[in-house]
C-alpha cells in the first residue's frame, strides 16, 4: 500500500499543531492503521511524543540542514511500512531563514518538496470570522504549497464554531472539524518546550482521551481522504550529508538528563553497522568499557545537577574511557564535560572536569538558531575544515571558558560570523552545537 501523507501546520507557534498531530496519530492508530510521523525543523521533544504512539523512531526533516538526498532518505525511513504519515510543522508554515524558498528551513519547503498537502490548524482564541482571511491568505501565498483544509482549535461554543466554519468555507476551504476548548488537554511545558514524553505521568491515558476527542470532533474520514500519496524516492543508504557514526560501538547516555539524540542519526548509524549501547548517568552508570566511542547528548542536566554531581561511578568510568577513546558532548552533554554547572538557584555542582569550562543556568540567556560549524581540528565529528549544519537552543551561559582548543568556528544560518565554539582536549570534545548533517563541498538546493 502506498503511504499517504498530510502536514499539520499553523500560522504560528502555540496554535495547537502538536495537540492535533497527536490526536490524529492516536485516533488513526486506534483504527488499526499503521501510522508514522515526522517533525520539520530541529526538535527533539515532539518526535519523542510521536514515537510513543507510532512505536517508530522520531524523525526530523530540515531543508536548511539536510541535503536533498538526506531528506529523501529520512522520508523513506519515516514512511516505510506506514499507511498514513503525519508531518508536524515547526513554527508557522512559512517561517524560516531569509533565504530562497527550498532552503530556508521552513515547513513550506518540505510540503513543496514532497508534495504533501497541508491541514491548517487555526486557533480561534480571541477571534471569530477573522480566521477566514487568515486561512485564505495562507492558502494563496505559494503556488507550490497546497492547503487542503482547516481544523479550528480552542473553540469556545457552538456559535463560535459556526462563525469560524462559515468564514473558512467562504474562503473556499473545507473545515475538517473543531477542537473544543476544555481543561486537561494542555501538555506541561518547561524552558526548552514540552515536558518530555518519558516524564509524562499518564501519557497513555492522555493520548486515549485525545483519540476520543479526535473521533468526536474531527472529520477523520475527510482528513484521511485529504492525505496524498507520498513518493519519497529511492533508498540510498549512504546519502550525501549523513554524519558518519563516531565509533563501531557507541556508548550513548540516555535518561531524563540526556535524551536529545536525533532519531535519524541513531537510525543511520545502526544502518552503517554501528551498535548503540545506552547507559544512564542519573543511575550512576559508566559508559560500557567495551565501546569505542561515547556520546553525551543534550537534555536537561541543569535540572539534575545535584544528582549528577554525586554520580561517582559515572565520572570515574567516563574519565577512564576518555583516556583512550573519543567522548563527545552536545549542549547538556557539553555542560557535564566541564568543571562545574551552576543550577537555577546559583549553586555550583562539580562535573566531569574533562574540559575546562564552567556553565551556569542561573545566569540565563537564550541562544537559538541555525548554525554552520567548521571544525578547527580533526576529531570524532570529522576532519579539520569539515562543515556541519545544525542548531543551538539553550539558556545556559559560559561562566569560565577554560583554556581548551576550540572545537569549531560558527556561522548563523544566513552566514554571519559568530566566532569560535566549544572545546577539544585529547579525545574529548563538545559544544552547545547540535549536529543534524554534514555539508557537501557545494550547498545543494532543495
Amino acid at each position: 500500500m502506498t503511504t499517504r501523507a498530510i502536514m499539520v501546520a499553523a500560522p504560528r507557534s502555540g496554535g495547537g499543531k502538536t495537540t492535533l498531530t497527536l490526536a490524529l496519530l492516536a485516533a488513526l492508530e486506534r483504527r488499526g492503521l499503521r501510522v508514522g510521523a515526522v517533525k520539520t525543523g530541529p526538535d527533539y521533544i515532539d518526535p519523542a511524543f510521536h514515537a510513543a504512539i507510532t512505536g517508530r523512531p522520531g524523525l526530523n526533516l530540515d531543508s536548511w540542514c539536510m541535503s536533498p538526498d538526506l531528506l529523501h532518505e529520512v522520508m523513506q525511513a519515516a514512511s516505510q511500512d506506514v499507511d498514513v504519515l503525519v508531518v508536524e510543522s515547526a513554527m508557522g508554515l512559512f517561517d524560516g531563514l531569509s533565504l530562497p524558498d527550498g532552503q530556508r528551513g521552513a515547513p513550506s519547503d518540505i510540503a513543496a518538496f514532497f508534495g504533501i498537502p497541508v491541514l491548517f490548524v487555526l486557533d480561534m482564541s480571541g477571534q471569530g470570522q477573522s480566521v477566514g482571511p487568515i486561512a485564505k491568505g495562507f492558502a494563496q501565498w505559494s503556488p507550490h504549497v497546497q492547503v487542503n483544509g482547516v481544523v479550528l482549535n480552542r473553540v469556545a461554543s457552538a456559535r463560535h464554531e459556526r462563525l469560524g466554519r462559515e468564514a473558512v468555507q467562504a474562503a473556499g476551504l473545507p473545515v475538517y472539524g473543531a477542537l473544543m476548548r476544555q481543561s486537561g488537554q494542555t501538555l506541561p511545558e518547561r524552558h526548552l518546550g514540552l515536558v518530555q514524553a518519558r516524564e509524562h505521568g499518564n501519557l497513555a491515558g492522555w493520548l486515549a482521551e485525545l483519540a476520543d476527542k479526535a473521533e468526536r470532533e474531527l472529520d477523520m474520514d475527510g482528513i484521511l481522504a485529504a492525505a496524498a500519496p507520498l513518493h519519497s524516492g529511492r533508498e540510498m543508504y549512504n546519502p550525501a550529508g549523513l554524519l558518519p557514526p563516531p565509533g563501531q560501538r557507541i556508548a550513548v547516555a540516555d535518561d531524563a538528563a540526556f535524551s536529545f539524540l536525533y532519531g535519524h542519526l541513531a537510525l543511520f548509524w545502526r544502518r552503517a553497522g554501528a551498535e548503540l549501547v545506552p547507559f544512564s548517568p542519573l543511575a550512576d552508570d559508566p559508559p560500557d568499557p567495551s565501546c569505542t566511542a561515547c556520546w553525551l547528548p543534550g537534555g536537561y542536566p541543569e535540572l539534575h545537577a545535584g544528582q549528577l554531581a554525586q554520580a561517582t561511578k559515572f565520572y570515574a568510568g567516563l574519565r577512564a574511557f576518555a583516556q583512550t577513546r573519543p567522548v563527545h558532548g552536545e549542549c547538556g552533554g557539553f555542560m557535564v564535560l566541564g568543571q562545574g554547572l551552576e543550577d537555577a538557584q546559583g549553586v555550583r555542582h562539580g562535573m566531569a572536569g574533562l574540559l575546562g569550562h564552567t556553565t551556569s543556568f542561573a545566569k540565563r540567556k537564550l541562544n537559538l538558531g541555525y548554525r554552520e560549524a567548521t571544525l578547527v581540528n580533526d576529531g570524532v565529528l570529522g576532519v579539520r575544515g569539515a562543515r556541519l549544519r545544525g542548531h543551538e537552543f539553550h539558556y545556559a551561559t559560559v561562566l569560565e571558558a577554560g583554556e581548551d582548543a576550540p572545537l569549531a568556528s560558527l556561522r548563523s544560518g544566513i552566514g554571519e560570523e559568530l566566532g569560535m565554539c566549544g572545546g577539544q582536549r585529547g579525545f574529548v570534545s563538545g559544544s552547545f552545537f547540535h549536529v543534524l548533517a554534514t555539508v557537501a563541498e557545494q550547498a545543494q538546493e532543495v
